[in-house]
């Protein structure tokens, strides 16, 4: 059942992605101050290091966005999850819109560029795939279906993140004329 979920919401999500691609990306134009830097960036031309910057970028916003959602548990505020999660994935929309708008080089480079830099989704999708199925409980009759639940969820948010990096960076924009 849990499979089932998982696979619903990645083909859902990807689904969004797929047809609200081309509207997003014209949001952040070809002027933009981050693409700017980064086209005119040498080191950025090496799908080899671009793709490394771009699994940096990714690590530091997932860790981050973690540390925020851990920071206001403590807090009593409510629903400020849903806006620490909303205000991650446009920063990571944004983020990878540019990159990807930055590259020039040939459009195998930017596959690798892109499945390098997405590959960090992957390795933590992985990681909570793992934590799923060697889950155990702490204490004797513990109910570990809201542990599973979150883990579920977690599997989903990095596959879907994976999918919409890859996408924004590796496969999204034409050549230019």
């Amino acid at each position: 059942m849990a499979f089932i979920f998982i696979l619903a919401f990645c083909l859902l999500g990807m689904l969004f992605i797929l047809f609200m691609k081309n509207p997003i990306i014209k949001m952040v134009g070809d002027d933009n101050v981050l693409v700017n830097h980064l086209k005119n960036a040498k080191w950025f031309q090496n799908h080899w290091r671009s793709g490394i910057f771009l699994f940096c970028l990714n690590a530091v916003l997932f860790f981050s966005t973690i540390f925020l959602l851990y920071g206001f548990m403590h807090f009593l505020i409510p629903y400020i999850h849903f806006l620490v999660m909303a205000m991650a994935a446009i920063l990571s929309l944004y983020l990878w819109i540019g990159i990807g708008k930055a590259w020039r080089g040939t459009k195998r480079n930017r596959l690798k560029m892109g499945a390098l830099g997405s590959s960090f989704f992957i390795l933590m999708s992985l990681f909570f795939l793992y934590k799923l199925v060697t889950i155990k409980p702490l204490y004797p009759g513990e109910d570990l279906f809201m542990r599973e639940i979150g883990l579920d969820l977690a599997i989903v948010v990095t596959t879907v993140a994976f999918i919409s990096c890859f996408l924004f960076t590796g496969v999204s924009h034409k050549k230019e004329r």
